[in-house]
């Protein structure tokens, strides 16, 4: 826990808490995300995308949180893209309530999501994009361990347009994978 906040496994009883924290950041993340449907922004829609993030959950796909700070949704961070075998990698997503930015929260669940990564789930490395001016994002990251690898040319379509990315690992071991 960081400043009152924990990180736990999302639920369906998420989905109001939710949509409210994320209607009231929309303007806010509008220049990092992708452009949603109305309907993202509603109770029926987080437990639409909750059911489908716990579906990739059940098939080892992903691991999604929620950070909390009491019964209130403060942000979130998904370690996916998990594929084992020898490759043994993830990739992250994380967002913060605007309220709760710069204060050490997405970097602490960074590291957390790292332990899981690689205690838990045995991964190799994980990897994280942003926008090549989100640089906020960028130091949240290199705290958190993660050296810049690349620059992907139009790598995701965000806020409209097809942005390029800079693209970040954390290796976590050299240890062999599992023999199987």
């Amino acid at each position: 826990m960081i400043n009152g906040v924990e990180m736990r496994g999302v639920t369906i009883d998420d989905a109001a808490g939710l949509a409210d924290t994320l209607a009231r950041n929309r303007a806010y993340m509008a220049p990092f995300e992708p452009r949603r449907p109305e309907g993202f922004y509603t109770e029926a829609g987080q437990r639409e995308r909750i059911e489908a993030l716990l579906a990739d959950r059940d098939a080892g796909r992903l691991l999604p949180f929620v950070l909390v700070a009491g019964d209130t949704p403060v942000g979130a961070i998904n370690l996916g893209r998990i594929e084992l075998g020898p490759f043994r990698s993830g990739g992250v997503g994380y967002w913060v309530d605007r309220e709760r930015a710069g204060k050490g929260l997405a970097t602490a669940a960074l590291e957390e999501v790292c332990r899981i990564a690689r205690d838990e789930v045995g991964l190799h490395r994980v990897e994280a994009g942003t926008l090549v001016d989100n640089v906020a994002s960028q130091r949240v990251l290199a705290k958190a361990g993660f050296e810049q690898f690349g620059l992907a040319p139009r790598y995701l379509h965000i806020n409209g347009a097809w942005r390029d990315h800079c693209m970040f690992q954390r290796l976590l071991h050299d240890d062999p994978p599992p023999a199987h």
